[in-house]
């Protein structure tokens, strides 16, 4: 009796040894298809993941493209501070491997202070050293006539912006001052001392502090970076502001499907007005709980703005708007962000769209958190990267630094409307590969 007249299923194909002869043809193909998929994985390991290791690759030889200016003040003739000061930065400037100190004259600056101060606030320089007016008048002052109020901090002034980049300023330029002020005390303070000695000068009544260390730094840091709660929102938290617009597209396409099955589908432009307008709704409400996140452990908002060569705490460019404008960034970020990741994950499909995201997050953590003036000069093109740009909006934003939101936001709807112009073009590409199979 045959299985159909008995009403007994057939039994399947009959398993076999992974070493049995007849999947010979399927063993070289199975071999043949994982080196080739292996080989291509090492091979974008090898390019993609270099891309995060380059940037930092020449640190060391570009630390003088951190500038800092060095502005002497000191109206003596020949004052020993302000002399003091120009001749180290010089010879550490002439030893290599070091920030790049420029030496600049007072009359660049009308001989104003201030307008130091204020091109470190305006990202001229990375940073500056101010020897104070009459530095050395004053140290000889109270050296004659006793002066106890001297203080040595009064000689000269670090300048820094902590929240321009606070990583750059923590490994590289605070490390150097507290060098540069070690290093000077030690060269002024025995010289100085042996002059004293040799004019014969009183030192009974002299405050000790004018004799040792005789001058010092004081440092003004304009924009702190605080609270540390804040660390996420410019930095690591990013990237989830990147997996999370990527992963809108999988979750989302499902519903976008609907429109097309059936007996009356939608009309392919209206599907495509239908996706766009609903990626830019759903980004609108992820982009809110984010940025939400930020506002639950008390980064502040709120707080006023202030001058801008004035120390000040988390001084909210917008004030009490802050929040709003935070959001709306994160906002626009997310679509120059995630519009890229749609159109790649219709155009490459699974599983190659994953190797897109790793690329898409490590050229924007690459360009994003990272000095590109001590990248090599082939990261330039990170100054255009959606990434980039939303870090040095959000810094304008939390701590008040120079302002450069209207490019930031130009360069980001410059991504959404490019993206939006692909975005049928992917669209046919992923409906040709469907409707083939591939």
């Amino acid at each position: 009796m045959t299985d159909s007249e008995t009403g007994e299923k057939p039994d399947g194909p009959k398993p076999v040894g992974f070493f049995d002869p007849a999947l010979k043809d399927v063993r070289k193909q199975a071999v043949f298809k994982w080196a080739r998929t292996v080989l291509m994985l090492c091979v974008f390991i090898l390019a993609i993941l270099s891309l995060y290791w380059a940037v930092q690759f020449t640190v060391d030889d570009k630390l003088n493209s951190l500038k800092v200016w060095v502005v002497n003040f000191d109206s003596a003739e020949d004052g020993p501070v302000g002399s003091a000061v120009v001749n180290l930065a010089e010879q550490i400037g002439a030893g290599g491997q070091s920030l790049g100190y420029t030496i600049k004259s007072p009359a660049e600056f009308d001989n104003d202070p201030a307008s130091v101060i204020q091109a470190v606030y305006d990202e001229h320089c990375w940073a500056a050293i101010i020897v104070s007016a009459d530095a050395s008048r004053r140290l000889a002052d109270a050296i004659t006539n006793g002066n106890d109020s001297y203080s040595p901090t009064d000689a000269a002034q670090f300048v820094i912006v902590q929240a321009r980049d606070q990583t750059t300023f923590s490994s590289y330029i605070t490390p150097a001052f507290n060098a540069f002020e070690l290093q000077l005390r030690a060269q002024f303070g025995p010289e100085w001392v042996r002059n004293l000695t040799q004019l014969s000068v009183d030192l009974s009544s002299a405050p000790p502090q004018a004799i040792n260390p005789a001058i010092s730094f004081n440092t003004l840091d304009l924009r702190p970076f605080a609270p540390a709660a804040a660390t996420p929102s410019v930095t690591i938290g990013l990237i989830y502001l990147i997996i999370i617009a990527f992963f809108n597209f999988p979750f989302i396409m499902p519903v976008h499907g609907l429109f097309l099955r059936g007996d009356r589908p939608l009309k392919i432009p209206q599907w495509l007005i239908w996706r766009v307008c609903s990626s830019i709704a759903a980004y609108f409400f992820l982009s809110l709980f984010y940025s939400i996140v930020s506002l639950a452990f008390q980064i502040p908002f709120s707080n006023d703005p202030a001058p801008d060569t004035v120390s000040a705490e988390n001084p909210n460019a917008y004030g009490k708007g802050s929040f709003v404008v935070f959001w709306m960034l994160n906002w626009v970020g997310m679509a120059a962000l995630g519009f890229p990741c749609e159109n790649m994950a219709m155009v490459l499909g699974f599983p190659y769209s994953s190797l897109f995201l790793i690329f898409w997050v490590i050229t924007n953590v690459s360009s994003g958190f990272y000095a590109l003036d001590l990248a090599p000069g082939f990261f330039q093109w990170g100054r255009a990267w959606p990434l980039h740009r939303i870090v040095e909006a959000l810094r304008t934003i939390l701590f008040g630094t120079h302002s450069r939101i209207g490019l930031d936001f130009g360069i980001l709807f410059a991504w959404i409307a490019v993206s939006l112009a692909f975005f049928p073009v992917a669209s046919f590409i992923m409906r040709w590969k469907m409707k083939r199979g591939i």
